[in-house]
């Protein structure tokens, strides 16, 4: 934690953002993140690191264009729309793959940014992160309705495809999983921002403000570097 000055009021600020490096975990399927010495002190007289990743390593923002046909990329939002007025929604423990009801969403805030907290940032790095919580498809409606974007703790709003995980498919009933992936549709469908893979929520207050910016990339997502602002 560290202090700076918001405005005139005193502020704390919290990384909430996982580090990203060669062992980060990436969603099944995307490429890998890679970090190799491109130039070096001792060969060059300076350091450049050849850096390779997938627009949704990390914690990342993903754009509309993510699922959407039509849905707008990166480019067309303002840096000051990556910048949240957030309200958080707990919800853990949550257990592996458990789908989250619309009863767990506000029937009002006046938030930007609805952040769930189901506590999976503590298997990052594990099989049983991919066996994560999800919103349910009435959960990602009712928050669609409310025209806020979405923040959670885990690798996406919708179930990754069981059988990356520790579970198996002889372990999960999966009919009463959603096919595809409405949570995201629902959400980038309307044009509103979703933020996944944050970690540290346990220490930030139920109302904060989320800084979330992403590289200066037209792309349809991004790694952010994501920051809760609060009132210290």
């Amino acid at each position: 934690m560290s202090a700076d000055e918001f405005g005139t009021e005193p502020v704390a600020t919290y990384d909430l953002t996982h580090p990203l490096d060669a062992g980060t975990p990436t969603y099944p399927g995307d490429p890998p993140v890679e970090l190799d010495p491109h130039a070096t002190v001792e060969a060059d007289g300076y350091r450049v690191t050849d850096l390779r990743l997938g627009s949704h390593a990390g914690t990342h923002v993903d754009a509309p264009s993510h699922t959407e046909p039509n849905g707008a990329s990166l480019a067309a939002f303002d840096p000051a729309d990556f910048v949240f007025d957030a309200r958080l929604v707990d919800c853990g423990p949550c257990d592996s793959r458990e789908a989250i009801g619309p009863e767990a969403v506000p029937e009002s805030t006046d938030a930007e940014l609805l952040l769930f907290r189901t506590g999976w940032a503590a298997h990052w790095g594990e099989a049983r992160y991919w066996d994560h919580p999800y919103l349910g498809p009435a959960a990602a409606e009712r928050c669609a309705d409310l025209g806020v974007a979405v923040g959670l703790d885990a690798a996406s709003p919708d179930p990754t495809p069981v059988g990356h995980g520790e579970l198996s498919v002889e372990d999960v009933d999966t009919a009463d999983e959603p096919d595809g992936v409405p949570a995201h549709r629902a959400l980038l469908g309307r044009g509103l921002l979703v933020v996944e893979n944050l970690t540290g929520l346990d220490r930030v207050p139920e109302r904060f403000e989320l800084r979330a910016y992403p590289l200066g990339i037209d792309a349809d997502g991004s790694p952010v570097r994501a920051v809760a602002v609060t009132a210290e």
